[in-house]
């Protein structure tokens, strides 16, 4: 099975300086998030399809048919960090509805979390699966949820 959780894994060498660039703890957070991202590409058979890359200076994950993930912590705001979507899709607007109290958002285009606290990875991991299927699912209600 293939590694989706080290530096050595990630084959462009800007996305791999951004994250050789986070403070540790918060490297290990971010290559969290990273895995859970390529592991739900692979559950939905679209690792072949899936690109990463910066995007806005942040690492961006795009499958083929979805809208783009990206992933991020900045110095500002030490103390958490944040996966973006489009802010002109419904995406948060339906994470909002179908997942309220377990994950906390930034607007329109974030799900934060706090270093502090554990990722609920069941409902990220949902988020991750429409936003990478985006276009076969946005004229659905709640995505199809």
């Amino acid at each position: 099975m293939r590694r989706f959780a080290d530096l050595h894994d990630i084959s462009n060498p800007d996305v791999r300086a951004k994250f050789a660039g986070y403070p540790a703890p918060v490297r290990t957070k971010m290559l969290r998030l990273r895995r859970l991202i390529f592991e739900t590409a692979v559950a939905h058979d679209l690792l072949a399809t899936m690109k990463e890359s910066l995007s806005w200076g942040e690492p961006s994950y795009l499958a083929k048919g979805g809208s783009a993930v990206r992933i991020d912590w900045k110095p500002a705001t030490p103390g958490r960090y944040a996966m973006y979507f489009h802010c002109q899709t419904s995406l948060v607007e339906t994470f909002r509805v179908v997942h309220p109290d377990e994950l906390s958002f930034e607007g329109n285009r974030a799900i934060v979390f706090e270093r502090s606290a554990a990722v609920p990875v069941g409902a990220v991991r949902h988020c991750v699966s429409l936003a990478l299927r985006y276009h076969a699912l946005k004229r659905l209600p709640l995505l199809g949820v």
